[in-house]
């Protein structure tokens, strides 16, 4: 592989890339794919992720697409990934809540190629970014368990959700590559960080069958009221945590079925 640049390397450094050498790299093979390089390095130096930038993401082994306000797939979210793939049969039932790109969802599916797995998110912007990356038909709009088909209710083996989690006072404190370029319903979980997160939980025992799971994702600091959060719904709670990718996940299993007045979902 040649070297990119050095004056491109430079440039991105003088705009604060901690990675230019590598960023550039990227760039450079996105041109010759057929972009504009000119305009990609305009686009980084104005701060927009690179993800964003080059189109994708790498997450999980995969290249998940991105588009211009999505929310871009973090390393860390790859727990949720490794907790629920082996709760998840050959052919089993997941769903991606609050899917973004469908990030977790396309990665669920790799390691579960006969599994059905489904998506929700109630950005459209979002949903047409996750329909590139999953089964089109497959990926529902709508809030929360409103979007999903009817007959999935009582199926699920595995609910997967990074729903937003960051405090709304908190939102302006965040890099700007997010707050800026991602859009806010993708971040903004309440004045606590739980707001959306209480409504997942809540209605996951409608969807869930007995031995199903929820997993969260949570931060550390949030980790005991996201776990208080399942429990109420009526599931068994334990926190699992993964230091190396500063990743924490909150995740409830139904050990019995739990009567709950979930969302609706259509037929």
């Amino acid at each position: 592989m040649t070297s990119p640049d050095p004056a491109l390397v430079a440039r991105l450094r003088a705009a604060g890339c901690v990675f230019a050498e590598e960023e550039a790299a990227l760039l450079e093979e996105a041109a010759a794919a057929g972009a504009t390089l000119e305009q990609l390095v305009r686009d980084r130096v104005a701060g927009v992720p690179l993800e964003q930038v080059l189109g994708w993401a790498e997450f999980a082994g995969l290249r998940i697409a991105v588009r211009p306000g999505v929310f871009v797939p973090r390393r860390r979210s790859e727990l949720l990934v490794r907790l629920a793939a082996p709760l998840l049969g050959a052919h089993g039932i997941a769903v991606d809540v609050c899917c973004g790109s469908g990030a977790l969802g396309a990665a669920l599916l790799a390691r579960r190629p006969g599994a059905e797995v489904h998506a929700c998110d109630v950005d459209p912007v979002a949903v047409a970014c996750a329909r590139e990356n999953l089964p089109g038909e497959r990926v529902h709009e709508g809030d929360l368990y409103a979007a999903l088909p009817h007959r999935l209710r009582g199926r699920v083996d595995v609910l997967v959700a990074n729903a937003p989690y960051v405090p709304t006072g908190s939102i302006a404190t965040m890099p700007s590559e997010a707050r800026d370029h991602e859009h806010p319903v993708a971040l903004d979980g309440g004045v606590d960080g739980l707001a959306v997160q209480a409504r997942v939980a809540a209605g996951a025992p409608a969807w869930l069958r007995p031995g199903g799971a929820l997993l969260v994702e949570t931060s550390r600091a949030q980790a005991a009221a996201s776990a208080a959060l399942l429990a109420r719904s009526g599931l068994v709670a334990t926190v699992e945590r993964d230091d190396d990718l500063d990743a924490t996940v909150a995740l409830g299993r139904l050990l019995h079925h739990v009567p709950s007045i979930p969302p609706g979902g259509r037929a």
